[in-house]
């Protein structure tokens, strides 16, 4: 039995306080992307092409009157990035876009977000340092996870590894090679050690561990901690990728992508995990 008051485990309910402070947040940081030169957009709830960026599995899914397979919005980027440069490139020749709004997920989550998109922007630096600025506004203090996409990716095929292993996290599997280069990258946190590592690994990963570097060199006012084996959940994500946690909570993160024959970069920020946060 239901009862009248409940609401979907998975969907979300803020008033008083909660409502005010989800408000808050969304107002200081759309005045902030507007000042940092990004104009808005509002996607539609719906989508004919979200099986491009998640897992079929995680997609609310229907039929359009022509039986044509439609989902809910469960990721913002590539829809973006598609719009504008598909469907309104004759209309603007803007390429910074932020984005207020809600995805939803299988069977019935719903999560706010807070997006930008950085089209044929591949410096990776003026995501984190935005999201970084809004965060010290609402007096969040989480640290900084570099990883870089393109390292695991890399391990996957030279050692023939699924990345559905390191996608969920289980290094054991990884670390049955022996090889000793390999542990000290399991292993490296520290921005300080990086260039050792670096002269251990094989050539195809240190450019992107040059990366990571230069990435911390610029943006780290945060306490940072580098995880080069990380691998995002998000299909889109293949380079230089960064986190902010606090008390093991994302309140946001970000990437560099392919698409539409060219790099960019975008960031979200997770307003509930934010809200819960501060609530706190």
């Amino acid at each position: 039995m239901i009862y009248e008051h409940e609401i979907p485990e998975g969907s979300k309910l803020y008033f008083g306080k909660s409502a005010a402070l989800k408000r808050k947040i969304e107002t200081l940081a759309s005045d902030q992307l507007v000042g940092a030169g990004f104009e808005e957009i509002i996607t539609p709830f719906f989508s004919y092409h979200q099986h491009h960026q998640i897992s079929e599995k995680e997609l609310l899914r229907f039929s359009d009157h022509d039986n044509h397979l439609v989902s809910l919005r469960s990721d913002s980027t590539l829809d973006v990035v598609r719009i504008v440069t598909r469907r309104l490139g004759r209309s603007t020749s803007h390429k910074r876009w932020f984005y207020v709004q809600p995805v939803f997920r299988y069977p019935s989550f719903e999560f706010y977000q807070i997006g930008g998109e950085l089209i044929g922007e591949d410096d990776l630096s003026t995501s984190v340092t935005l999201m970084g600025d809004l965060l010290e506004t609402l007096t969040c203090k989480p640290y900084l996870q570099v990883s870089n996409i393109a390292i695991p990716r890399a391990i996957s095929t030279m050692f023939s590894i699924p990345l559905d292993v390191l996608r969920s996290g289980h290094l054991e599997t990884l670390l049955q090679h022996k090889e000793p280069w390999l542990n000290a990258l399991a292993t490296l946190q520290r921005p300080e050690d990086i260039d050792k590592v670096i002269a251990l690994v094989p050539e195809v990963l240190k450019a992107p561990l040059e990366e990571m570097k230069r990435l911390v060199h610029v943006c780290g006012r945060h306490p940072v901690v580098l995880a080069p084996l990380y691998y995002a959940k998000m299909q889109y994500y293949d380079q230089l990728f960064f986190r902010f946690v606090y008390n093991n909570k994302t309140l946001g993160s970000g990437g560099c992508y392919q698409f539409e024959a060219q790099t960019s970069s975008g960031f979200g920020v997770h307003t509930d995990a934010i809200i819960e946060t501060l609530m706190r």
